[in-house]
């Protein structure tokens, strides 16, 4: 064991990175050297104990907390660990396997302090408390001592608090840092793995960074100079953390700028964040990772320059001691969070300490800072906040004010999935509190890595024991499956920045939020403010639902609420809710093309105002296609009836919310749709880019993308109409990916795939495909038309140029070689009029044979 774990030190520090954690096999191989140890090799073995192996339930953490278990109680013996040895080892693991063990040991009298003294420390007991209430209770002194000092939060006094001065060198990039700039999609599958992934970030060149590898490495010896200044190193930015809600970009920051974290493998915490702008989700992300983050004015703040934060003052100073930038925090709550080593530490460790409390009939504590609730103006609620509000038993919530509303529905996908296994082992999850939690594998399918094929195999059963839902690879995409598990006027997460729920409300985050709402069943949350859109009016001939995406960002452009350059970026839809009513006869699928794209907007959330009628259409056909994945074996087949159940219930009797008229909203939007005469396209690189068609037609195109999570069945039967008119050869490289398998195969049967092959399209499987830059790619340097979420630079190919567009204008474009003209466009797109009730009919499955006959088939076991 030890012969091949030196082997593969030496093979990763070659790579410049720590050796990986031990796995189960080689934690059982070091238990046995322990027991009888090489000489010369002692402390090796004693080192790789107690810092080589992930706490909390992970696999080899079993075996770990398995043999000091058996240390303590005498059926196990080593020379190296002694039983006080393995106590101390056993409090390192945070929770998990360790604690039956430690609360156990209380009865001992000869290890209980030791025990006691790490059960202080200890946050993640859950229903173990009882067990150790009830030691207190029949008379253990040292139980009742464990209780007193969670009480008076001692797991939070004895850490250090946030210094008032704080000298730290700066590590700034200019422009705009998008997640993708952090953690790479093509490096997506070494996410797990922070060190080495850590070493993509900013591996393509820009202005001020180097790499040292360009499209390999990023700036590692640049990162190195700054550190050398013997300074704890900032991460400051222009505009910071757009884009995906992906953990891996706070871990690569952390892994360069954070601290190491005892006992816990290739993981950090801590450091410091700052920019102009920073990205609701890699906010709360960063808080989460206990990290000091703000937002600040950078504009006189430079690489390689030293400063002074003075965290209670709000000022930053330069080495002469002149203030060169003033900020104030979101909440001061914010300091006790980087105290706690994390929001969510905090919020475990308050809720341990307040049930201490309470067992011991004291008044809550006064310890711990609290959000400033906000002014109540005696208005009405807007739909978002009366959705959160319902999640917490109450009629609104109003923004500012801090809750931790119910989770009914979790989603996960495969990219971020194996970082919130992990976050869910550190969390000691065995059983999902959350109502429907749903894990995909859309983003791996079609070009699995064999560390994706290895995932692809494990994940399902580490989901489904816990009570979750599994989908398969080949399945298709993450949004269009959990949006058909959705209930009316709830909230949920989800581990990808494109889960925008278009009924009810969701607000994505990184990997370790959501699983603590998984795990939980509750999710914390500072309720943003809203913006309204309000459209009104009639939409033109011509105009499609993607236009009326992009005239947010249009409208928001020509109201000064959004600005394109990054410098001084205005965005006032960042960090809000983006609420969206007055689009009459809207289906539920249609509604999810306008909340995915808030994504885009930085917002914090969605709602669409829908009408009752297309939302009992949507769940009628949901219901049979939950019913037919259990007849097909998907699992947990009590999870899926208990959501079927649910939206039965709600078909019994039928009612959505509705903003109050007085609700109060921080901008309102009006656009008249007769004012849309002609497409709008998001331009390079920049999804805030927007302009009308006129502006940029010409423009020659060599590929063009239609998938993702923004189209539906009926974008591909528009573009297989249009492609069917067309008798010329195409003029450019034409994917096309359906979202679903179901929507292949209807596809398939109506004839479309015929007409697609025989025009030249290249279909890919059913998932994510171009969007996310992963998998297939386009040419480098070429200019693309794409119907994907988002067009940041090198995301679909390297220094691709890529439009956002329609699904219809996209097909056009294939077939013309280049932008049209908006003549051209209408010209081409009129014969779709006469056939839009075909064209753009969408999948119910509760009157499709193939699945209501599979669906009458299901049964659950109880």
């Amino acid at each position: 064991m030890l012969e091949a774990y030196r082997k593969h030190v030496a093979e990763r520090e070659a790579e410049g990175v720590p050796p990986k954690a031990l796995n189960a096999e080689q934690v059982a191989g070091l238990v046995e050297l322990l027991k009888n140890p090489p000489a010369g090799e002692e402390a090796v073995l004693v080192d790789l104990l107690e810092n080589r192996i992930p706490p909390g339930v992970d696999e080899a953490a079993y075996v770990k907390a398995a043999f000091l278990t058996a240390i303590v109680k005498g059926e196990a013996e080593s020379p190296l660990v002694s039983k006080e040895k393995a106590v101390e080892l056993l409090g390192m693991m945070q929770g998990g396997y360790n604690i039956a063990t430690l609360v156990d040991l209380l009865d001992i009298p000869e290890l209980a302090e030791l025990a006691g003294e790490k059960l202080k420390d200890t946050l993640l007991m859950f229903d173990a408390f009882h067990d150790v209430q009830e030691k207190m209770e029949a008379g253990n002194a040292t139980a009742k001592a464990v209780i007193e000092s969670w009480a008076n939060a001692e797991w939070f006094t004895k850490r250090d608090k946030v210094a008032e001065s704080i000298k730290m060198s700066i590590f700034k990039v200019t422009g705009e840092i998008n997640t993708d700039d952090l953690s790479p999609a093509p490096d997506a599958w070494s996410r797990p793995d922070i060190p080495l992934h850590a070493r993509a970030a900013f591996k393509m060149t820009r202005d001020g960074l180097t790499p040292e590898e360009h499209g390999v490495t990023g700036p590692i010896s640049q990162i190195e100079e700054i550190k050398a200044k013997g300074y704890p190193v900032a991460f400051v930015g222009d505009v910071v953390g757009t884009g995906s809600s992906r953990k891996s970009a706070t871990n690569s920051v952390l892994w360069f700028f954070g601290d190491d974290m005892p006992g816990v493998p290739n993981k950090r915490t801590g450091g410091v964040c700052f920019g102009s702008k920073v990205a609701p989700i890699f906010f709360n992300t960063m808080e989460d990772a206990g990290a000091l983050v703000f937002e600040a004015p950078v504009d006189k703040i430079n690489m390689g320059d030293v400063v002074e934060i003075r965290p209670y003052d709000g000022k930053i100073l330069n080495e002469a001691g002149e203030t060169v930038s003033e900020f104030s925090f979101k909440s001061d709550v914010i300091l006790d969070e980087v105290q706690a080593g994390g929001r969510i530490p905090l919020i475990i460790g308050r809720g341990l300490t307040d049930k201490a409390r309470t067992v011991l009939g004291l008044e809550p504590t006064q310890m711990f800072r609290t959000p400033v609730e906000p002014f109540e103006t005696n208005k009405g609620y807007t739909l978002a906040q009366k959705m959160v509000g319902k999640a917490c038993g109450v009629e609104g919530v109003r923004p500012g004010q801090y809750c931790e509303p119910k989770m009914t529905t979790v989603g996960s996908q495969d990219t971020t999935g194996p970082m919130t296994r992990d976050e869910l082992k550190d969390l000691a999850c065995l059983g999902f509190s959350a109502d429907l939690v749903m894990q995909s594998f859309c983003h791996t399918a079609a070009y699995p890595k064999p560390v994706d094929v290895e995932m692809q195999h494990t994940m399902p059963d580490f989901i489904q024991t816990r009570g979750g839902v599994a989908l398969r690879p080949g399945d298709g995409v993450i949004h269009s499956w959990l949006n058909r598990m959705l209930l009316p006027d709830t909230v949920g997460t989800g581990g990808d920045s494109h889960t925008r729920f278009p009924m009810g409300i969701s607000f994505p985050a990184g990997s370790g939020l959501v699983a603590f709402a998984a795990a939980t069943g509750v999710m914390p949350l500072d309720m943003p403010e809203s913006v309204l859109v309000r459209f009104k009016g009639e939409m033109q001939p011509g105009i499609t639902l993607r236009d009326l995406v992009h005239a947010i960002p249009y409208y928001g452009i020509k109201q000064g609420l959004l600005t394109v350059e990054k410098a001084g970026k205005i965005n006032e839809f960042s960090g809000k809710v983006l609420e969206i009513e007055g689009l009459k006869n809207l289906s539920v699928e249609q509604a999810f093309e306008l909340s995915d794209a808030s994504a885009e907007r930085s917002a914090a959330g969605c709602t669409i105002t829908l009408e009752e009628d297309a939302v009992a259409e949507y769940l009628s056909s949901n219901i049979t296609m939950l019913r037919w994945m259990i007849a097909e074996g998907y699992g947990d087949p009590r999870t899926l009836e208990r959501r079927a159940k649910a939206m039965e219930e709600w078909l019994a009797n039928p009612t959505l919310m509705r903003a109050d008229s007085d609700a109060e909203y921080a901008h309102v939007i009006e656009i008249d749709l007769a004012d849309i005469k002609e497409p709008i396209v998001c331009c390079p690189n920049d999804p805030d880019d927007a302009k009308l068609l006129s502006d940029v037609a010409g423009t020659k195109i060599d590929e063009v993308f239609v998938g993702s999570c923004m189209t539906n069945i009926g974008h591909f039967r528009a573009a297989g109409q249009l492609l069917a008119q067309n008798k010329e050869p195409l003029q450019t490289r034409f994917w096309m990916t359906p979202p679903t398998k179901m929507d292949a195969s209807q596809l398939m049967e109506e004839g479309y795939y015929n007409t697609f092959g025989t025009a030249g399209v290249r279909t890919e499987m059913p998932g994510c495909s171009l969007c996310m830059g992963n998998q297939a790619r386009v040419e480098a340097n070429s200019t693309v038309l794409s119907t994907s979420t988002r067009n940041f630079p090198n995301r679909l190919g390297d220094g691709a140029n890529v439009y956002l567009t329609s699904a219809e204008l996209a097909s056009i474009g294939a077939i013309m070689g280049k932008i049209p003209t908006p003549a051209e466009y209408f010209e081409k797109v009129k014969s779709l009029s006469s056939k839009s009730e075909e064209v753009y009919k969408y999948l119910n499955f509760d009157t499709m044979d193939a699945y209501t006959s599979k669906a009458a088939t299901a049964s659950v076991e109880d």
